[in-house]
């Protein structure tokens, strides 16, 4: 309805209004419903155009609502007009209402914006506060602290001094104790001085006092002396001469004393040559040479010490060579055909083949030798080829006497000489001592034929160093390996057997712990590589040995666990030790 009474009406383009004045400085004015007038007197037209324009009233928007309310009164839309206009009223208020409404809440957000400004200042506030505080609180623990450094630091000077002072005081002391004892020896050592001294004074008085009964003395007990021997000498002479005269007057008396006197001598020296004889015959026959270190020979002492032992190996089965021995295939058939020739050798009567068996330390050299003794009906000696050259002149004594007492043996005799190489070198090209050369011409005089009566049986690691004279007495060689995988898994199962469970037969059993020992032996076959048999058995032992000192007596997989990454390290330190030593 803003038409109706010119809300909206255009601005017609009329030049600005205001009052104007006149020239006597009285205002004047009229108001025109024509044409425009000028007023009277000298009035400037620009400011007569104001003052009408202040005074003039436009009546056509009120003419134009008149027509309209009849227009309205005349139509039939009167009274939806009127509610219509209400309406746009009310939302007019409304919309006033919501403006309302929305600087209320502008107006309540500002004071919320206010309230959180002044609760963030006050907080700021309280933590500038708390800050403050800290730090002042950080300050007086500080001082606090340095207070009871300072403290300490005065209480440790003090008692420094007074440790100084006791330690001044008692270092006086001892001074004076020990000034005090000087003086004492010192005192003590003057009377001892003057003591010697009187004593040695009257003792010389005494002696120029008494010299004369001591000369006196001293010719008495010559004079007796003297008498003595003479009268002995004479004694003995007319002994001496009464029994020449008895052998010159009667001659049968000579040849008798001649006679008694040879007879003695002879049965002197008889007796000495034969107990030698006899000395030397038992010591071949129950002794044992020195370079011996172990034998199944019997002896008289160890028949002595374990007779129940002797009486049973001598009716014990020959048993099989190869039983606890882990090896290669190929090398076991070998193996076992050398052992049943050197079996059926023995039991013909016939020449005992001379064997070399080389290779790494711990591949079951030594236990294959003693078990082809037992296989084979042999007693079995060992010696080691270090100890020779400690012997020097004696070593060749010493292996004439072991090829002498393998001869001896009823069974026949397997000799093993372990490290060999140790004595058997080349002559032509290492330094040797004479010594070391004499006692190799021995071994090659003493094994220049094949015996009947004992085996030779040489180990070595290194058999590029044998004389070229040894090898010629050599009839088989045999060279043993590292174990493969399937020997070391074999090998695991046979010591997890050996050491841990036939422990179940002993005094204190051993307990497996909650893990799959045959999974726990694959494992360790696969990770023992480049082991030797002597490592993995000693691998086994050292579980045992601390499933024994555990409380429970029980083997847990972190033990094994342990042992194995310890026996790794150890095999990785030999392995770069060998490498430094052939560089």
């Amino acid at each position: 309805m803003s038409w109706i009474f010119g809300y909206k009406k255009p601005v017609s383009d009329l030049p600005p209004q205001g009052l104007g004045n006149t020239g006597d400085g009285s205002s004047s004015g009229s108001s025109s419903t024509g044409n425009d007038k000028p007023s009277v007197g000298n009035s400037d037209p620009k400011m007569y155009a104001g003052r009408e324009s202040i005074y003039k009233f436009d009546s056509s928007a009120l003419e134009r609502a008149a027509h309209a309310a009849k227009e309205l009164e005349r139509s039939q839309y009167a009274n939806q007009a009127f509610d219509v206009v209400k309406m746009q009223e009310q939302t007019k208020q409304l919309e006033i209402q919501k403006q309302m409404k929305e600087y209320s809440q502008h107006e309540e957000e500002i004071r919320f914006k206010h309230q959180q400004q002044l609760n963030e200042e006050k907080r700021r506030m309280m933590n500038e506060e708390t800050h403050h505080q800290n730090e002042r609180a950080k300050f007086q623990d500080q001082l606090a602290r340095k207070r009871i450094q300072d403290q300490a630091a005065e209480q440790a000077r003090l008692q420094d001094e007074e440790r100084r002072r006791q330690e001044d005081s008692v270092r006086k002391q001892e001074e004076m104790k020990q000034r005090s004892i000087e003086y004492a020896e010192q005192v003590r050592h003057q009377y001892e001085m003057k003591r010697l001294e009187a004593e040695l004074k009257g003792k010389a008085q005494i002696e120029r006092e008494n010299r004369e009964i001591y000369l006196e003395q001293i010719k008495l007990k010559a004079e007796e002396q003297r008498k003595t021997v003479l009268e002995s000498i004479k004694t003995a002479g007319s002994v001496v001469g009464t029994g020449i005269t008895t052998l010159l007057e009667n001659p049968s008396k000579i040849l008798m004393a001649t006679g008694g006197i040879t007879l003695l001598a002879l049965g002197v020296y008889s007796a000495r040559g034969a107990t030698q004889t006899a000395v030397k015959y038992l010591d071949s026959r129950l002794g044992k040479p020195s370079l011996i270190r172990e034998t199944s020979r019997t002896t008289l002492l160890s028949a002595l010490r374990s007779p129940v032992k002797t009486i049973r190996r001598y009716f014990s089965k020959a048993e099989d060579s190869l039983q606890g021995v882990v090896l290669e295939p190929s090398l076991e058939s070998r193996l076992r055909e050398i052992a049943i020739a050197t079996r059926f050798t023995k039991r013909n009567y016939g020449l005992f083949r001379n064997l070399l068996m080389h290779g790494p330390p711990g591949t079951g050299k030594t236990l294959f030798a003693k078990k082809l003794a037992a296989h084979s009906g042999l007693d079995y000696a060992i010696m080691t080829g270090g100890d020779v050259a400690p012997l020097g002149r004696e070593a060749v004594t010493a292996i004439h006497k072991v090829f002498d007492w393998s001869q001896t043996s009823r069974r026949g005799l397997l000799l093993f000489i372990d490290e060999a190489d140790a004595f058997l070198r080349k002559r032509a090209t290492e330094k040797i001592g004479e010594d070391m050369r004499a006692a190799l011409n021995a071994f090659l005089y003493r094994t220049g034929e094949q015996s009947s009566r004992f085996m030779l049986v040489l180990a070595s690691n290194e058999p590029e160093q044998f004389d070229w004279a040894v090898n010629d007495r050599l009839d088989e060689m045999v060279q043993f390996n590292l174990p493969n995988l399937a020997e070391r898994r074999r090998m695991t199962y046979l010591y997890f057997d050996t050491y841990i469970l036939k422990s179940a037969e002993r005094r204190r059993p051993i307990k497996i712990g909650p893990f799959d020992f045959e999974k726990k032996c694959e494992e360790l076959a696969q990770r023992t590589d480049g082991f030797s048999g002597r490592e993995i058995a000693k691998l086994l032992a050292a579980c045992q040995a601390s499933a024994y000192a555990s409380e429970d007596g029980t083997l847990t997989e972190e033990m094994i666990d342990k042992k194995l990454r310890d026996s790794l390290e150890s095999h990785r330190k030999k392995v770069e030790w060998r490498a430094e030593e052939e560089r």
